[in-house]
Formats: C-alpha cells, sequence, structure tokens
C-alpha cells in the first residue's frame, strides 16, 4: 500500500497567525502607545521638571512677599529702602565717590 501525504490544515496556521498578530500589535501598543510605558515614562519626567519649577517659583515668591513686607508702611527696612534707591535711582550720598 502506498501512502499518501496530507496537507497540514489550515485552520491552526490562520488561527495562530492572527493571534500572533493581535498579540504583537497589543504588546506594541502597551510599550509605545498614547498610554504606553514610554509615555508613562515621559510624562513622569515632565511632572519631575514642573515640580522642580514650582518649587522654585515658591522660593522666588517667598523672597519677593519678604522684601515687598521690609519695605511696606508697618515695617520699614532702611537698609533696603537704601539698596533700593541706589540700584533703581540711581542716587548717592553726597560724601561719596564714584569711581567709573
Amino acid at each position: 500500500m502506498s501512502r499518501q501525504r496530507t496537507r497540514p490544515s489550515l485552520g491552526p496556521v490562520i488561527y495562530y497567525g492572527l493571534a500572533f498578530t493581535l498579540a504583537s500589535y497589543f504588546t506594541f501598543a502597551a510599550v509605545q502607545g498614547d498610554y504606553g510605558v514610554f509615555r508613562r515614562v515621559q510624562i513622569d519626567a515632565e511632572a519631575r521638571a514642573l515640580a522642580e519649577e514650582r518649587d522654585r517659583l515658591a522660593a522666588e515668591l517667598s523672597t519677593i512677599q519678604n522684601r515687598t513686607l521690609r519695605l511696606s508702611d508697618e515695617f520699614l527696612d532702611l537698609d533696603l529702602l537704601d539698596e533700593q534707591a541706589r540700584e533703581v535711582l540711581g542716587l548717592i550720598r553726597v560724601d561719596e565717590l564714584v569711581v567709573r
């Protein structure tokens, strides 16, 4: 008796091919998609940078509020007033010499 060769059925090949394609697509989307791992790392880096900027601006605001309080009517710091007059208005005392 001669043995006949049978072809492998096409159903499992299509099934595994489709499963592999879908798995590849979802893996790619999980890594590089809009909500993927790389996007999450990028968002975390932006959040850290914005937090640092917020802290820097909070410190700057605190400094400005301190200087404003020191120049207010209730609490006048004469040294700061003298410094501001020299810097902004270019004033000098009578007994001082300006060297250029």
